[in-house]
């Protein structure tokens, strides 16, 4: 297993630089860059955002209507070159983008992920400030769904094709087919004060004041928070794990090894959780690191934005539309190196649900 470890280590580092050049080539072609963004809110805002722009580089000017139509940036145009070169140097697009892979490249090395354009600060501090809505979201949803669906599974395993098993696989369909964003709408207008109800708060992990409130309080205060973004999320995931949990047990129950158990005269709840449930099970265990990395950093998103939660969902998604490209690809750099290494936790916590499993013996 050790060897099997380093070599999957070692494949991390080509896999993580892959995906990152790829999705620099794509960015250089994407149009409506940091600096393009910047042009427009200087025509837009007029003198107001070009005088603190040029205050940091600590002069002043004025836009001159040059035309500009030899810049490659088509919201140049009546603006003074000198102030776009100004632009480009103060985002570092002075340079050539081979020059800028290398700095970008090497500053990871090091997990300096440099600085946002528009927050000025350093990614690193954003991402440290945004995990915990994150996480909180992730591990909560994750741990329910878990609760939730491995329990019913295994119960509708146990009583395929009775009545219990259809309607709640009708339920678990009709939970399916719903987006989990626009049941976190619904939610919104029910109980978070839309049109209905206003039983929960729409906006943050605490109420304003409840920092210096005592630890029981704000607890309170924070489960109060999390209970609707965490429905919105577990009502679309466990319906996956549910299916998955039964049809595992489902294909182990009829193997041969549970009828020779019961011919022996186990009894069938032993027969269950005595055979069957460490061999139905190594899936859905062995997927619980990837399946809490998922959550926590693909299907927050559109819920962080509906329930206002200022997590690394919403920090990626303003960052893709503002063009914030040291907080976009730091974002893109930690979590494929943590999607990475959780799938390699996910082989390892394999072997430890069942031994027998040997990835050194694969070729």
């Amino acid at each position: 297993m050790g060897a099997y470890l380093l070599r999957r280590l070692a494949l991390v580092v080509p896999t993580l630089l892959g995906i990152i050049l790829i999705n620099f080539a794509v960015v250089q072609f994407a149009p409506g860059g940091p600096v393009e963004q910047m042009l427009a809110e200087l025509k837009g805002e007029g003198g107001s955002t070009l005088g603190r722009l040029s205050g940091e580089q600590g002069e002043t000017r004025a836009p001159q209507n040059t035309g500009g139509e030899g810049s490659r940036y088509r919201g140049a145009r009546g603006l003074d070159p000198a102030v776009v070169a100004e632009i480009e140097r103060a985002f570092g697009f002075d340079k050539p983008w081979y020059t800028r892979l290398g700095e970008m490249l090497a500053g990871y090395a090091r997990f300096d992920l440099g600085r946002s354009l528009f927050r000025d600060k350093p990614v690193v501090e954003l991402i440290v400030e945004k995990m915990p809505v994150s996480i909180s979201l992730g591990l909560w949803s994750t741990l329910i769904i878990y609760l939730v669906s491995i329990p019913l599974g295994i119960r509708k395993a146990v009583r395929d094709g009775s009545r219990f098993d259809l309607w709640t696989s009708a339920v678990v369909l009709v939970g399916y087919a719903i987006p989990g964003f626009l049941f976190a709408v619904m939610l919104v207008v029910v109980f978070a004060g839309g049109s209905f109800l206003q039983w929960f708060p729409l906006r943050g992990l605490l109420s304003p004041g409840m920092e210096a409130a005592p630890f029981w309080d704000r607890a309170l205060d924070y489960a109060w928070h999390m209970v609707l973004p965490t429905i919105a999320l577990v009502i679309g995931g466990f319906a996956t794990l549910t299916m998955l949990t039964k049809n595992s047990f489902l294909d182990e129950i009829h193997k041969q090894y549970t009828v020779t158990a019961r011919a022996k005269g186990a009894t069938e709840t032993r027969v269950l959780y005595g055979h069957v449930f460490r061999n139905a099970m190594l899936l859905i265990i062995a997927g619980f690191p990837s399946a809490f990395i998922g959550i926590l950093f693909t299907g927050a998103l559109l819920v962080e934005i509906i329930f206002s939660l200022d997590g690394l969902g919403l920090l990626g998604f303003e960052s893709a539309i503002r063009r914030d490209y040291p907080v976009m690809f730091g974002t893109l750099y930690i979590f494929t190196l943590l999607g990475l290494v959780m799938q390699i936790v996910g082989d390892f916590t394999y072997t430890l649900v069942d031994p027998r499993i040997d990835f050194e013996a694969r070729r």
